[in-house]
């Protein structure tokens, strides 16, 4: 077992895993029991981010259109899309070589959407158990792991956490921020 996160804390990775070089990133969830009248698709995405805090290019948004990072080495890459966030475990899983992300990302934003939340009726608040962990690719370890607990009520995307480089090392931020808007919300924000 990994170490727990809080809200707003940040390790280094070095720290609790020296040598660390590809992670899997997993989240998953449950839904709360009682019925909407659809599925939840809740989908996982990832942002790569410049130093200006936005994107690229479009093709540096990971999501299941688009699966795998523009760089030659695919330094991340998402595993696919669970429709339902049924069973045990890792819903959605992002895999991620973090010695192969390009010099000119300095930051990896894990979000998580819930695909026509307006339409059906849905928002994060009728979710529970949600998590995101980095797992060790070589030793299929847990390192970190963070639990959203907040009652997220009202939104219809979260950002869940952040990989990012200071001082030329990896570091993982828990942050649990929801928005209201869905991806679209997420989408304005790291743009340009």
């Amino acid at each position: 077992m990994g170490i727990s996160l809080e809200k707003g804390q940040k390790i280094s990775l070095e720290k609790v895993s020296p040598g660390l070089e590809a992670v899997l990133v997993g989240l998953g969830w449950d839904v709360k029991k009682f019925d909407t009248g659809s599925d939840f698709d809740i989908d996982a995405s990832v942002f790569m981010l410049g130093d200006n805090e936005k994107l690229p290019s479009d093709s540096h948004f990971i999501f299941y259109n688009n699966k795998k990072s523009p760089d030659p080495n695919h330094s991340v890459e998402s595993m696919g899309d669970n429709l339902t966030g049924e069973g045990q475990g890792d819903d959605e899983v992002v895999l991620v070589n973090l010695t192969k992300v390009p010099e000119d990302i300095q930051k990896l934003v894990f979000v998580v959407t819930i695909h026509q939340a307006d339409q059906r009726g849905q928002n994060f608040g009728q979710v529970e158990n949600a998590f995101v962990r980095l797992v060790d690719v070589k030793t299929k370890e847990e390192v970190l792991r963070y639990d959203l607990t907040e009652d997220y009520s009202i939104e219809t995307a979260i950002i869940v956490a952040e990989l990012y480089k200071k001082d030329g090392q990896w570091r993982m931020s828990a942050i649990g921020s929801g928005y209201q808007g869905g991806l679209q919300a997420i989408l304005n924000r790291y743009q340009n």
